[in-house]
């Protein structure tokens, strides 16, 4: 387990480009030093506020998306398409403006797909799919990716895992379906923090005074099941951005002494 590290922005539009920037940096050197990387997507406002920083950074181009894999922490259950898909955002935010090899986008079964309405059967194919892409030196059933990021919704959850509710609990499976997800859509697919614990680096990523209540939890000691967010982190970094007002109700004991 890695200690957290913060960085605290002013703003929320200045929190998205400096990850973003963060992000073409760390996808640049893993491809430096091993010819590709893998980086694990999320949803929400902060997580397509990054992308489509992404998107519109100049250095964007020092990435060879070629040779990028990409994933999905967790997904909505809907038909192929719908918008509030958290791989159809994406692609409207970035991924239509990138070459991208469609082979290395491993996006989240729909409800349309091969597996029906069969939401666990879809977990599973998603589970197996990150197993076939596990090599020898990531030493167990999912790929060690470069960097994972993560939403941090208002009640602690990261991913679809929420306060209580079995996926959180989940310490076997690397992918499951939810059932009952207090936020609609109620039925999802989602990593469990077994997978997200395989990461290189997690970034949790937090914006706005609805969620300084949940970054004050998450880093003050709670337990995993009642505070998700507090249950991910990376084997070599953890690192939390946040804006000002998503820190404002951090103890100072925990304020990083350097923040942008």
């Amino acid at each position: 387990m890695t200690s957290p590290q913060l960085v605290v922005h002013r703003d929320k539009e200045l929190m998205a480009q400096a990850a973003a920037a963060r992000l073409i940096t760390r996808i640049v050197d893993a491809q430096a030093a091993r010819g590709h990387a893998s980086v694990v997507l999320t949803g929400g406002r902060n997580g397509n506020g990054l992308l489509a920083a992404l998107a519109a950074a100049p250095a964007r181009d020092a990435v060879d998306w070629s040779r990028l894999d990409l994933w999905w922490g967790d997904e909505r259950f809907l038909p192929e398409g719908d918008p509030e898909r958290n791989v159809t955002q994406a692609r409207e935010a970035l991924l239509d403006a990138v070459p991208l090899d469609p082979a290395r986008v491993h996006a989240m079964p729909a409800s349309d797909g091969p597996y029906g309405k069969d939401v666990d059967e879809a977990a599973a194919a998603y589970a197996a799919e990150l197993a076939a892409a596990a090599g020898p030196e990531d030493h167990g059933p999912v790929p060690s990716f470069d960097v994972l990021m993560l939403g941090v919704g208002p009640d602690t959850h990261v991913a679809s895992l929420f306060p209580e509710l079995p996926a959180v609990r989940e310490t076997e499976r690397t992918v499951v379906g939810v059932h009952g997800a207090p936020k609609p859509p109620p039925v999802r697919i989602s990593l469990t923090l077994p997978a997200i614990r395989a990461a290189r680096e997690v970034w949790l990523l937090a914006a706005g005074e609805d969620k300084a209540e949940a970054a004050a939890i998450a880093l003050s000691g709670a337990g995993e099941i009642q505070a998700p967010a507090a249950g991910a982190y990376g084997r070599s970094r953890t690192l939390w951005l946040l804006d000002a007002a998503a820190a404002s109700q951090l103890p100072r004991a925990l304020y990083p002494p350097a923040s942008a």
